[in-house]
């Protein structure tokens, strides 16, 4: 007979975004097909609700019927990030939130989700994100939250807050981490194609999206290139004849469509691949360095000591 781990409750308000469920759901059933016994429980303010999408999710359990204990979880999904309304929401709904998180449940919001647990007060003199469109209203709105910017998800002591859709499995695989170790945390990843596991200080947009608001379709194939090929040296010469353009001329175009430099991209990317790897791999430093492009440990150290301010203590401690 195996014993429940913790029961799992996702809270879903109206209008819920699909993927904000979806994601940190899927999350927690991977979980359990590797052997950790989470009881799963969907709980609302009504017995049926709309998605933003239109579809109907019903049979839900009155939040009011349940009592989370302190090694439960309780996920808040996000709704549309359009129209904040928590005037809809069910006001003992706030109270009961106050109540479990005394008892130190964990509470968990996804995207716009955050604006509910400020609403009932927890998020008081706390860390926490929400959606990067939100980040000024949830300020502005309740300015004795510590609200973050450009921040994937936040834990201060029994919430957490993220930054919403994708960052809601971000967020749900830190804490397989913090449940069950890193290998069970990046078997659950890898199951769910999710290779690049995100951190919580990490940026929101991720790198490999950024600097590709253009329309160039030569210069998107150069980015592509560099990306797959992080670990091989190639001169501008090179790059040039894949796109079949002058190299003074790629230059050009390169620097007027992302806003930087071949080489700053380049640097970019490899920075980024480095902390991913020192922060999920036993990799030695020599190792993660020829991974990254670099011929030498001592070139790696230097790129990254170099945004040493940007980088988690982790890597710090790797690096000293």
């Amino acid at each position: 007979m195996t014993t429940t781990i913790a029961t799992v409750y996702f809270y879903i308000p109206q209008q819920v975004t699909l993927l904000d469920l979806s994601g940190v759901l899927q999350v927690f059933q991977e979980a359990k097909l590797l052997g950790f016994d989470y009881e799963i429980k969907f709980i609302s303010s009504t017995t049926s609700v709309i998605c933003s999408s239109g579809l109907e999710l019903a049979s839900l359990t009155h939040f009011s019927k349940v009592n989370p204990q302190e090694n439960d979880f309780v996920f808040i999904s996000g709704f549309s990030t359009h129209q904040i309304d928590l005037d809809g929401e069910d006001a003992s709904f706030f109270t009961w939130l106050r109540q479990i998180s005394a008892r130190q449940t964990t509470i968990c919001s996804i995207c716009s989700a955050a604006f509910l647990l400020a609403k009932a007060g927890l998020l008081n003199d706390k860390e926490c994100t929400t959606h990067w469109k939100l980040v000024d209203k949830l300020k502005k709105e309740y300015p004795l939250a510590k609200t973050q910017n450009n921040t994937l998800f936040t834990q201060s002591g029994n919430i957490y807050t993220s930054a919403g859709i994708i960052t809601g499995i971000d967020l749900a695989l830190h804490i397989m981490e913090e449940q069950h170790g890193k290998e069970t945390a990046a078997t659950i990843a890898k199951e769910m194609v999710v290779y690049k596991r995100r951190h919580g200080n990490d940026e929101q947009e991720s790198v490999y999206l950024q600097n590709r608001n253009h329309h160039d379709e030569k210069i998107h194939g150069i980015q592509d290139w560099i990306i797959a090929n992080l670990d091989k040296t190639s001169t501008i010469d090179f790059l040039a004849e894949l796109v079949h353009v002058g190299p003074r001329n790629l230059t050009r175009i390169f620097k007027k469509q992302t806003g930087i430099t071949i080489a700053e991209y380049r640097t970019k990317l490899r920075i980024e691949k480095a902390k991913s790897l020192l922060m999920n791999s036993d990799y030695k430093i020599e190792h993660i360095a020829h991974l990254c492009g670099y011929k030498t440990s001592k070139q790696l150290r230097i790129v990254l000591e170099s945004h040493l301010d940007a980088l988690p203590s982790v890597i710090k401690n790797k690096l000293s």
